[in-house]
C-alpha cells in the first residue's frame, strides 16, 4: 500500500462502488484498514429508511474497515470521487493527507487512527465516508441496541427488505452492537 491514496469501506461501498467505479484500482482488500467505531445507527432516505453503518464513537464497537484503492494522483481528487458516489458535500468525506499532513474528520479521534494506519502501511493518504449518526434526529430518541431493534420492528414491506439487504450485505467483520443482538431475533429471519 506503499504511496497510494486509499478508499476505507465498510458498508454499501463495498458491493456497490457506483460513480466511484471508474476512479479505483484492484480489488478489495478485505479487513485491511484500520479498525473503526461503526454501529447501523444512521436512518437513510436513499436506503428505503433503513439503518446503515456510520461511524459513531458514542455507540459504535471497533470494526476493521476494507480497502480499495484510488486511481487519483491527490486526495482531493479522491475526495471528490467519494463525494459524488455518496451524493453528499465533500464535507461529510473524511481525509488524511500525509504528504501535506493535514487531516479532516467530523469524528474524535478518527484521524488520529487513520494517520498512523498510514504511517504503519505507508500510504499517502485515506479518505472514507463521514456521515453522522442521524438515529435521534430521525427518532426523537438517542441510540440504543433497543432501539435500533425497536425501529427496524417497525419497517414494514419494502422498507424492512432494504433493511435486511444492507444489514445482511455489510461485511461480516461489520459486528456492531447491534448487528450481534439481530443474530439473536427470531423475527429479522422469520419475516425474511
Amino acid at each position: 500500500m506503499t504511496g497510494q491514496i486509499l478508499i476505507l469501506g465498510y458498508g454499501s461501498l463495498i458491493w456497490d462502488l457506483d460513480d466511484l467505479a471508474p476512479w479505483v484500482r484492484g480489488e478489495w482488500r478485505m479487513a485491511a484498514g484500520p479498525a473503526l467505531p461503526l454501529e447501523f445507527s444512521r436512518v437513510s432516505p436513499k436506503r428505503k429508511l433503513s439503518l446503515v453503518v456510520v461511524i459513531d464513537t458514542a455507540a459504535g464497537a471497533p470494526c476493521p474497515t476494507h480497502v480499495i484503492e484510488s486511481a487519483r494522483g491527490t486526495v482531493a481528487e479522491a475526495v471528490a470521487d467519494l463525494a459524488a458516489r455518496e451524493r453528499t458535500d465533500a464535507e461529510f468525506i473524511g481525509w488524511v493527507d500525509t504528504e501535506a499532513g493535514t487531516a479532516f474528520s467530523s469524528h474524535d479521534g478518527v484521524t488520529d487512527r487513520v494517520r498512523a494506519w498510514c504511517a504503519e502501511t505507508g500510504a499517502r493518504g485515506a479518505v472514507w465516508t463521514d456521515l453522522d449518526a442521524n438515529f435521534e434526529t430521525a427518532t426523537g430518541a438517542p441510540f440504543t441496541v433497543e432501539r435500533g431493534l425497536a425501529y427496524l420492528r417497525t419497517l414494514k414491506g419494502e422498507n424492512l427488505a432494504a433493511a435486511r439487504e444492507y444489514i445482511d450485505g455489510a461485511p461480516a467483520a461489520t459486528e456492531t452492537p447491534l448487528r450481534r443482538a439481530l443474530a439473536a431475533q427470531g423475527w429479522w429471519r422469520s419475516e425474511a
